[in-house]
């Protein structure tokens, strides 16, 4: 089947409209298959799709599944910030609070019309953290192929869980990160081996400085993300967890690798059931909304 009125969003482009995570946006058909999904991800040439559902769930979220070409995603941080760019654009609205339901969560969003784009930020809920196993993290570590003078000094591993679970590995500097060059193979194993999304390497931010990361995932048909939104949410958990603040807020640069710059923000603070992060990001919309 062919899919209709596919809208192309640049999500999480930096402070200048440049570069983002090219997602497709559709309205889902109730007559399709799995299968049709993962290949209009495909068609559409990008590396997700987000299927906007026709009527909203009865507590009051609106439907939305993600797509690679080879795989349904039980949730997707740049996906959501260009699927409800898309909601707002819909409306004569200036600002859009909604609520998304996906894989198995209804969670609040805001859209905002800026003169640049759409800001959209979403509620990720509670991150989950908890230090890899010494085999798990050497297994990660030697498949991205890390030096022994490589790792962040002060910093180290962890594995996050919005959800579905990612290693969080820290490098010392930006040079190391942009040269990193992982062997997919391995590295696809291995998240298969310990039940892992992937693998998001990063320098912290520092002071007013943004962070850089990548984010690695072959293991579900994405070798690198332009922009991982939900892993830069775990980094703000993971930065809460470890400093003892109360609240933490980042910005991490993505995508420079792949001549897509991109910029992801992201906030965590501490509730009586754990750490709970809200995650945004600056939308275009191909045809210029």
């Amino acid at each position: 089947m062919s899919w209709r009125d596919v809208t192309v969003v640049d999500a999480c482009v930096r402070r200048d409209g440049r570069g983002g995570s090219p997602t497709a946006v559709t309205d889902d058909d109730p007559g399709a298959t799995d299968a049709n999904r993962r290949a209009g991800a495909a068609a559409a040439g990008t590396s997700h799709a987000a299927f906007l559902g026709p009527v909203g769930a009865p507590d009051g979220g609106w439907p939305v599944r993600f797509f690679t070409a080879t795989a349904e995603l039980s949730g997707c941080g740049h996906g959501t910030v260009a699927a409800q760019a898309v909601r707002l654009t819909r409306t004569p609205l200036g600002e859009l609070d909604d609520r998304q339901h996906t894989g198995g969560r209804t969670f609040g969003t805001v859209a905002i019309r800026r003169p640049v784009g759409i800001e959209v930020w979403f509620d990720q809920g509670l991150v989950t953290l908890r230090h890899p196993a010494p085999d798990e993290r050497a297994a990660i570590v030697a498949a991205i192929g890390l030096t022994t003078d490589d790792p962040h000094p002060t910093d180290a591993p962890r594995i996050a869980a919005p959800g579905a679970p990612r290693m969080l590995v820290p490098v010392r500097e930006r040079s190391v990160l942009l040269g990193l060059s992982p062997h997919l193979g391995r590295l696809t194993a291995a998240c298969q081996r310990y039940g892992l999304l992937g693998c998001f390497v990063y320098v912290p931010p520092v002071g007013d400085q943004p962070g850089a990361a990548r984010m690695f995932a072959p293991a579900i048909g994405v070798d690198e993300d332009v922009a991982n939104a939900n892993s830069t949410g775990c980094l703000a958990a993971h930065l809460l967890d470890t400093t003892g603040a109360r609240t933490v807020a980042i910005e991490v640069e993505q995508g420079d690798t792949l001549g897509r710059p991109a910029s992801v923000l992201a906030s965590a603070r501490r509730e009586p059931a754990g750490i709970a992060t809200r995650v945004g990001g600056l939308a275009v919309l191909r045809d210029g909304r």
